[in-house]
């Protein structure tokens, strides 16, 4: 008999998290949304002592939801059959394209498959970074939800040469996000500083006393009054911050469910690090790596076009 363990928490109120899926997902972190529907297709998640069986099932507030978790022996080994997109690497470097719905790395009680995971399953050396193996090689994160490049140390002094660039803000951060209504002015600056929210524990909001944060946008396409694309470039990595930010202006992420509310576009938050510029450890030269917009979000963006007549933008402002 397999090792299980149970995890029961009360449906809240809420009029963005009625699907099952995005329920178990959004109260338990450790899993992303796909692993919650398999769970639930397989019959491991009951709704007041119900097996629900379907991901879309509508939850009630005040609903009993059980989960019921697997314990996974191994996740390094699991982590095997994780993609990996690799865009560049070297002896020093993994330069990735990290798909949405996978975490970072592992956080405390977390029993779930992490990017480290699929990192040092196919790169043992990452795991003599540090003492535990959970964040060895990681310089910085993208959001579960948040697609894109990232990159990711094989060594401890490429580690710690790459962490100082970030540091310092010597590095190159560009993401391309859908947003909400109408965007004007076409191009902005947003300097506010952010923290944790005072109403929501585990949200960031702008505040008096936070740390400076500072984003700017330039707008590419306009779909009527419904939504844009935008580019972003941040010229700090605080947490969420051009999440936040950009609710902050009145244009949240669409399909962003923490800051603003779900899209039938999109499953997810629409953003994506569209290109990442750096000094390599190992030579010392800046390179910039880019990747296009994942197909969920490619196909947002087309719908918006057809429905709005919008034309592709030509080029993105450099």
């Amino acid at each position: 008999m397999s090792d299980r363990r149970d995890r029961r928490f009360i449906a809240p109120a809420s009029d963005r998290l009625d699907r099952l899926d995005r329920l178990v997902a959004a109260e338990l972190p450790e899993l992303s949304r796909s692993q919650a529907r398999r769970l639930i297709e397989d019959g491991q998640v009951t709704v007041d002592a119900e097996i629900a069986g379907k991901a879309g099932t509508t939850v009630a507030e005040g609903a009993t939801v059980e989960v019921r978790l697997p314990v996974v022996p191994n996740l390094d080994l699991i982590a095997q059959d994780v993609p990996l997109h690799v865009l560049y690497q070297d002896e020093e470097t993994l330069v990735v394209d990290k798909q949405a719905g996978l975490v970072v790395h592992p956080r405390p009680g977390m029993n779930a498959v992490t990017l480290i995971n699929a990192v040092r399953a196919r790169y043992p050396e990452v795991r003599e970074i540090d003492e535990d193996g959970q964040r060895g090689g990681v310089v910085h994160r993208l959001d579960r939800d948040t697609s894109g490049v990232m990159v990711l140390a094989k060594s401890l002094a490429a580690q710690e040469a790459l962490k100082d660039q970030w540091r310092s803000r010597e590095t190159l951060k560009v993401y391309l996000a859908i947003v909400e209504g109408r965007v004007d002015p076409a191009e902005g600056i947003i300097d506010a500083p952010l923290g944790p929210d005072p109403a929501r524990p585990r949200s960031r909001a702008v505040v008096e006393d936070g740390q400076p944060a500072r984003s700017q946008y330039w707008l590419l396409e306009q779909y009527g009054d419904e939504a844009a694309l935008l580019r972003v470039q941040i010229f700090t990595g605080r947490t969420h911050q051009i999440r936040v930010h950009l609710a902050a202006i009145g244009h949240a992420v669409i399909g962003d469910v923490q800051y603003g509310r779900r899209s039938p576009l999109i499953e997810r938050q629409a953003l994506h690090a569209l290109r990442l510029g750096f000094t390599l450890a190992s030579t010392g030269e800046w390179r910039e790596f880019e990747t296009p917009m994942h197909d969920d979000m490619l196909h947002a963006v087309e719908t918006l076009r057809e429905r709005h007549g919008t034309a592709p933008a030509g080029s993105h402002p450099q």
